[in-house]
């Protein structure tokens, strides 16, 4: 893998530095060698995000970052704001690394592959800028049914708010479906994912929307006949109801999954990005997944987010009690007991390996 720093000036602990978080915690594609925020200059990576020390130095400054990694090869934009715009601030650091030698990766709807100057500069140095979004601008795949044809069991992650966990939750069900000793395949729907390296992904939010159901059966079709898995995982983009994100209606009409898992956030009130807007009750998106999919999710996941270990607990305890559906907390008791549920009831208990749950390490 070649190495990357990774860019998320003045936004790592917010939620648009959501790209960020997936890299720091699973990276397949690009080595991370690095953060640049001088909020945050000095610090792990992932401890600020997480706890967990994962040896991803943050550094004050592009240069800084270059002086320490020189054989780094690409900047990654690590954010996703409102709009899909470059901070205005950022440019200059893409400048300054494109001028080292560095290529860019940039996963925002504001292609920085159509700035005249970038481009040109880039040329000069010999470097590549890469739009992730623009690779899928214009896939034009419609609709046709052949989903049906997929026999693989289908699990989606979904969520009642945006940016609240749901790509790291898919992944970390992926990787127990495996520790239980099944063949499972893992499909990104959004730009990290690409940038994570997973061969099966689009980019949801860049697809013209007649053609996003086409492109959703698309990908798991070809998972599917190339890689025949015993399952397969993915995850909503936005959320059911936010007033800007779409990504979860979507996913129900085209891959029609077999089993929904629902990630909640209990410390948010409002949605991401729209204070002004209120986040529906729990219960009403658990009702709504039943009248969509035909059955209501199969469990609970809580993004621990504005909560202590105990709250998190808790608030699992609870619902579970009132919603009777298994509550779990990924971060602090993994995935592994939602994924046996899963095979259990999709194939009977028999048919799945007997051991400890999978899946309890955090990425």
């Amino acid at each position: 893998m070649e190495k990357a720093l990774v860019l998320t000036e003045g936004r790592y602990l917010t939620t648009d530095g959501k790209t960020a978080h997936g890299l720091v915690r699973y990276s397949g594609k690009y080595e991370i060698v690095g953060l640049i925020d001088s909020t945050l200059a000095g610090r792990d990576a992932g401890e600020v995000l997480d706890g967990i020390r994962r040896g991803i130095p943050i550094y004050g400054t592009i240069e800084d970052a270059i002086k320490e990694n020189p054989d780094a090869k690409w900047l990654i934009i690590g954010v996703a704001t409102p709009g899909g715009v470059l901070p205005t601030s950022y440019k200059k650091i893409v400048e300054k690394a494109i001028k080292a030698g560095l290529g860019v990766v940039n996963g925002l709807h504001h292609f920085l592959s159509d700035d005249p100057y970038l481009k040109r500069l880039a040329r000069q140095r010999g470097v590549r800028i890469i739009d992730v979004r623009k690779m899928f601008y214009n896939l034009r795949i419609p609709f046709t049914g052949k989903i049906e044809d997929v026999k693989a069991i289908k699990v989606a992650v979904l969520g009642t708010d945006a940016a609240i966990g749901k790509r790291t939750t898919a992944i970390m069900l992926h990787e127990a479906f495996k520790a239980l000793g099944l063949k499972s395949e893992f499909i990104a729907m959004g730009q990290t994912g690409w940038m994570q390296g997973f061969k099966y992904c689009i980019v949801m939010d860049s697809i013209i929307n007649d053609f996003v159901l086409g492109s959703i059966e698309d990908v798991f079709y070809r998972a599917w006949t190339e890689e025949k898995p015993d399952v397969i995982v993915t995850h909503g983009e936005g959320s059911l109801l936010h007033p800007a994100f779409p990504g979860g209606f979507e996913l129900i009409g085209a891959a029609r999954p077999d089993f929904i898992v629902l990630q909640h956030a209990p410390a948010r009130k409002t949605f991401d990005d729209f204070p002004q807007y209120r986040i529906p009750p729990l219960e009403n998106y658990v009702r709504m997944i039943e009248l969509l999919s035909g059955k209501p999710p199969i469990a609970i996941t809580i993004n621990t987010q504005g909560l202590t270990r105990e709250e998190a607990m808790r608030w699992a305890e609870r619902i579970e009690s009132e919603t009777g559906l298994l509550t779990r907390v990924p971060f602090y008791q993994g995935v592994g007991d939602i994924a046996r549920l899963i095979m259990e009831k999709a194939k009977g208990p028999s048919e799945v390996r007997e051991g400890e749950p999978a899946g309890a390490e955090v990425l």
